[in-house]
């Protein structure tokens, strides 16, 4: 139980932690209006604006800093960190949700091919550069607030 309450009181996982869960709760809320309908998948799912992945990062590499000093080893971490993850999200995860978007279509054009699809694949797994930044903004700006 000690262990729980030290993961509960720690800063660099409890903010991280609500900034992620606040970006996907407004996420879920936008797809609300948008759609009418509440689908709870946008609550786990990657993609859209703005990334949540890049503000955890951020905010984590920030809140390093701030606690360790911008020229320790951790910072650096976190930081390099941060970075793998941003361009994992603007440039991997994009192109295979793009990948998948065509795989779709080509699934459903009749007579295409005989392979049969029980279910589609994610097509929403990465973000834009703007998303990207957008996230990267927030975390940084949460980060320094905290």
């Amino acid at each position: 139980m000690q262990v729980f309450n030290h993961i509960i009181n720690n800063k660099f996982v409890v903010i991280p932690f609500l900034i992620w869960l606040c970006i996907q709760s407004f996420k879920l809320l936008v797809d609300l209006f948008i759609n009418k309908k509440l689908n709870m998948k946008r609550l786990m799912g990657a993609g859209g604006m703005p990334s949540s992945h890049s503000a955890v990062v951020t905010s984590l590499a920030v809140l390093i800093g701030k606690e360790y000093g911008f020229d320790s080893g951790i910072f650096a971490i976190t930081l390099i960190f941060a970075c793998v993850v941003m361009y994992d999200a603007a440039g991997v995860r994009r192109a295979a949700g793009k990948q998948a978007a065509i795989l779709n279509k080509i699934l459903d054009t009749p007579g295409l091919t005989s392979v049969e699809v029980h279910e589609k694949l994610v097509e929403f797994l990465g973000h834009t550069p703007v998303q990207v930044f957008v996230g990267a903004l927030i975390g940084i700006i949460v980060g320094i607030i905290f």
